[in-house]
């Protein structure tokens, strides 16, 4: 397929977006990992030397690191006085006070990710995965991000997704989480609800560690958490054992996915739900081709959520496995009734609903 002259002139001009994009990306991570944005939210014009006093930091790394900001068009500079300040319409879009809408923490993945490229080119070269304990602080940024979208919503947006949710929670009911990671939404459930009983499992021994660190640091007694290899669910599912299961954006990297939903609906009792929430997305690519955040979440998938999976010797189905595919799954677990929703706060995931 030749190129025609209109695509051929503009792709360059394009690609050196892309270069200064993923450049600045780094940048906006680094300012949010060490506060910068939320010095600067509100506050009058400052200079480098300013802003450093005012953030705690070293002035020479503030100064180059404002200079990007500032041809990123992130900041703005008044040239006579070598100031710059953060307009309130950007702050609230890359400051901790914006909460949910927060992007500036999404940043954090970029250099997270590419932290282990080089031995994702090897399994380019040679197949295999890059495992989990490879990723220094993905549970982290994984943590915070749920924190935003997951834990801080509960009550307002996530709960309200099934009705009777909350009132059988009030009244006393078993929950497990699957995929846990750090545990903050279950033990965030466990204070709301102290007459429900709470379980967290997770394959990473450090998530699980911090976890329950939290709860002892709290007091609770009715969540626990304990490391699990979810790649024989299916058989090692308590029958019946729970009125609520849960996964939040865990299914799609795990070794075996089908045997996970299968143990799901295996440790379901009658009357129970299962709320899964994971990427939204189709499972054909080219109807993924205007997603807004697409080449992002394939990103992603290749270079975590596929290749963990593939390092456990699992299917390694990927971040964008999409709606047609997870409704696919649901049913062959045995799943008779699928809602899906999505929530106005949360655009990049998808929930589902699935009962016995």
């Amino acid at each position: 397929m030749t190129m025609t002259t209109e695509v051929q002139e503009g792709f360059d001009e394009r690609f050196v977006e892309v270069i200064n994009s993923a450049a600045l990306a780094l940048m906006v991570s680094i300012g949010h990992r060490t506060g910068l944005f939320d010095v600067m939210e509100g506050a009058q014009p400052m200079t480098s030397v300013e802003l450093a006093e005012a953030s705690g930091l070293d002035e020479r790394y503030v100064r180059e690191w404002l200079s990007a900001m500032a041809t990123g068009r992130i900041v703005e500079l008044d040239v006579p006085t070598a100031s710059f300040w953060l307009p309130d319409e950007r702050a609230q879009w890359l400051t901790r006070s914006s909460g949910a809408d927060n992007l500036a923490r999404i940043a954090q993945y970029i250099s997270v990710l590419g932290a282990v490229e080089d031995e994702i080119v090897e399994c380019f070269h040679d197949g295999g995965g890059v495992p989990y304990e490879r990723f220094a602080r993905f549970h982290e940024v994984m943590m915070e991000e749920s924190g935003a979208g997951v834990r801080d919503s509960l009550e307002e947006h996530v709960l309200p997704i099934v009705p009777e949710l909350a009132g059988r929670l009030e009244q006393g009911i078993d929950a497990v989480d699957l995929g846990c990671g750090r545990g903050l939404t279950l033990i965030r459930l466990a204070e709301l609800y102290p007459a429900s009983t709470f379980l967290g499992l997770d394959l990473s021994e450090s998530a699980v560690g911090y976890a329950r660190a939290v709860v002892a640091e709290k007091g609770l007694t009715n969540v626990s958490f304990g490391r699990q290899d979810l790649r024989s669910w299916d058989v090692d599912a308590p029958p019946q054992a729970f009125d609520l299961v849960t996964t939040f954006d865990a299914v799609h990297d795990q070794p075996r996915p089908q045997a996970l939903l299968d143990g799901i609906r295996r440790s379901l009792r009658p009357r129970g739900v299962y709320l899964m929430q994971d990427i939204a997305g189709s499972t054909h690519v080219h109807e993924n081709l205007e997603h807004p955040l697409g080449t992002f979440l394939y990103t992603i998938s290749c270079l975590h959520c596929m290749t963990v999976s593939l390092a456990q010797g699992g299917d390694g189905l990927g971040a964008m496995w999409g709606e047609q595919a997870a409704r696919a799954m649901l049913h062959n677990a045995g799943f008779g009734d699928v809602a899906v929703r999505q929530l106005d706060h949360d655009p990049t995931n998808t929930w589902y609903v699935a009962r016995p």
